[in-house]
C-alpha cells in the first residue's frame, strides 16, 4: 500500500476505538479495509490467542469480550509478542504486512517489527516512533486502508468522535 491508502488514529481506550469501528460499520464502511492495534489488560499474565477454522479467535485470556466483539468485526484476527511492545492483538490487512515483515526479516533502520509494517504501508518513520509510544501506554491505533474517497468517508465519520486523535 501506498502512503495516500492509509490513514491512522489513536484513540484512548478500547471502548474508544470499538465505538468508533462499530460507527464506521453502522454507516457500511467496508470492514476489511480496518486495521486495530493494541494491546490487553495488565493483569493478563498468560494471554493467549487460537486461530479457529473461520480465521477468528477463538479466546483471548481475560480480553476475550472486548477482543471478540472487535474480531468478529475485522479480518484477519492475531496475537503477537513483539519486543519492546509486548503483547499486542490486532486485526485487519495490517496483520499480513506484519506478518510479511517478520517472515522476510524486514529491517527498517532499527525499528520494529510493526514499525517495519507501518512504514511498508507508508507511515513516515519520524511518525512510527510516535504510534509505537501510544501503544507502550495502551492506547488503540487504528489504520484505515483504502482509496483516498474511502479514508475521506472514514474521516468524516471518525471526527464525530471526539475520541479519535488523527496523528
Amino acid at each position: 500500500m501506498k502512503s495516500s491508502d492509509s490513514s491512522l488514529y489513536v484513540f484512548d481506550t478500547r471502548t474508544e476505538a470499538e465505538e468508533a469501528i462499530r460507527k464506521l460499520a453502522q454507516s457500511g464502511f467496508e470492514m476489511n479495509h480496518l486495521s486495530l492495534v493494541g494491546k490487553g489488560y495488565h493483569s493478563e499474565e498468560q494471554p493467549m490467542g487460537f486461530y479457529t477454522a473461520g480465521d477468528r479467535i477463538k479466546a483471548w485470556g481475560g480480553t476475550g469480550a472486548f477482543w471478540g466483539a472487535i474480531w468478529g468485526l475485522l479480518l484477519a484476527p492475531a496475537v503477537f509478542v513483539l519486543p519492546g511492545l509486548g503483547v499486542l492483538g490486532m486485526a485487519g490487512p495490517l496483520v499480513a504486512t506484519l506478518v510479511s515483515a517478520l517472515e522476510g526479516a524486514v529491517v527498517v533502520g532499527g525499528l520494529s517489527a510493526l514499525g517495519a509494517a507501518l512504514t511498508q504501508i507508508g507511515v513516515p518513520k519520524d511518525q512510527v516512533i510516535k504510534y509505537e509510544a501510544a501503544l507502550k501506554v495502551d492506547k488503540f491505533l487504528l489504520v484505515v486502508h483504502g482509496s483516498v474517497e474511502q479514508q475521506a468517508q472514514a474521516r468524516a465519520l471518525l471526527e464525530q468522535s471526539k475520541a479519535a486523535i488523527p496523528v
